[in-house]
């Protein structure tokens, strides 16, 4: 069953955890959010299912699911997203602490200042490290589980150009696919009535797809009898409410439009007809699980990193983008709804294409939370004094 903390409760909640025996709190992993049980899920499957050891999952999330989880080899807590977290990363004792939170002893969140935690970081998108993360966002990590030979390349040479001590890297994957992969046979095709549904999926930031051409996208795609599902990204629901609120006056009472505030639904994901986005994470996830081509409304690229160009790779996000879907310009708006039908008709050529991408760009395809938790085992066994 979900819990509801009081005020309060994340102080009570970090102490439960710090009074575990140091066997209990050997592996930790910290959830940003909801999302972060995304990218965990099939490693934490293997560690306590597979191999039957325990793991701590300690989080932010108020209603987290994982409260209602029957696994008995997790333990969970609470712990808020403010002072209380603050400590609990500040005096955190535990062999590895694994999380998709970047950006590790930048800001608030700490290294442990009382024990020598091994951190690991587990990427949140496929997208190249020097243009999505921040400067910096990955220097303070001892292992980075890579998604693909992309992020070997990028993060050495950062560590060349910045003259940084070098860092574990795994050939990981990305569990978030793996997952899409496996429920692919089971909800495609199980629902017929979303054969035209049209995902939309904007990503954060200024110039974003929803900002710049969002009601006139939404019109377009209605008149031509499509289904609209508008997933945001969350900071737009922070950051934008004067745009959601329009979109909602404008589109809220047509029957073939929903806005989508948490996660796409899977059987509708995994049944839609196109995705169309920006430069959004989601958009490759979508291409290289379902296998269907992804149209990119050309909107300015989104560099979190105003230095990345001084690491001379062009990002993963930019070069494929051509390869698994279509770039239409602005000005070509009104053309989308034939484009969809094109990249229809041609769905066999880009499934081909799409397929040697995803050879080309992912680790261990279908294998990720095997490859990880035989890692972390190892990296249990080095240290027996704890």
């Amino acid at each position: 069953m979900k819990l509801n903390f009081g005020f309060g409760e994340e102080w009570k909640e970090l102490k439960k955890f710090e009074n575990l025996t140091d066997k209990e709190r050997s592996i930790v992993f910290y959830a940003e959010n909801e999302a972060s049980m995304n990218h965990f899920r099939l490693l934490i499957s293997e560690l306590t299912e597979e191999k039957n050891l325990q793991i701590c999952y300690v989080t932010s999330v108020k209603n987290d699911p994982i409260f209602s989880s029957k696994n008995k080899n997790i333990i969970a807590f609470y712990i808020g997203d403010r002072t209380a977290r603050t400590k609990f990363f500040l005096t955190l004792k535990a062999k590895i602490l694994i999380m998709d939170m970047p950006d590790l002893q930048t800001f608030h969140i700490k290294r442990s200042k009382v024990y020598p935690v091994h951190y690991v970081y587990i990427f949140h998108s496929m997208f190249s490290t020097h243009s999505y993360l921040r400067k910096g966002a990955l220097d303070n990590y001892d292992t980075i589980f890579c998604v693909g030979k992309h992020h070997e390349k990028e993060i050495r040479a950062t560590e060349e150009r910045f003259g940084l001590k070098e860092k574990n890297l795994i050939k990981y994957g990305f569990g978030r696919l793996d997952t899409l992969l496996q429920e692919k046979q089971k909800f495609q095709n199980t629902h017929t009535e979303d054969k035209n549904l049209i995902l939309i999926t904007p990503t954060y930031g200024e110039k974003n797809l929803l900002q710049i051409c969002g009601n006139e996208l939404i019109e377009i795609l209605l008149k031509a009898d499509f289904t609209v599902m508008l997933r945001p990204h969350y900071r737009i629901f922070k950051d934008s409410k004067k745009l959601i609120n329009s979109i909602i006056e404008n589109f809220g009472n047509n029957p073939n439009f929903i806005l989508e505030k948490g996660i796409i639904p899977s059987d509708k994901f995994h049944n839609s007809k196109c995705m169309i986005s920006d430069w959004s994470g989601v958009a490759i996830e979508y291409a290289f699980a379902l296998e269907k081509p992804v149209l990119y409304v050309d909107t300015p690229q989104k560099m979190v990193n105003p230095d990345a160009n001084n690491i001379e790779i062009v990002p993963l996000e930019k070069r494929i983008r051509a390869e698994i879907g279509y770039i239409i310009s602005l000005s070509e708006l009104s053309k989308i709804p034939s484009k969809i039908e094109n990249l229809w008709l041609n769905s066999p050529q880009i499934k081909k294409q799409i397929q040697k991408n995803r050879e080309e760009t992912v680790f261990n395809i279908g294998n990720s939370g095997k490859v990880g938790s035989k890692y972390l085992v190892q990296l249990l066994k080095k240290n027996t004094k704890f």
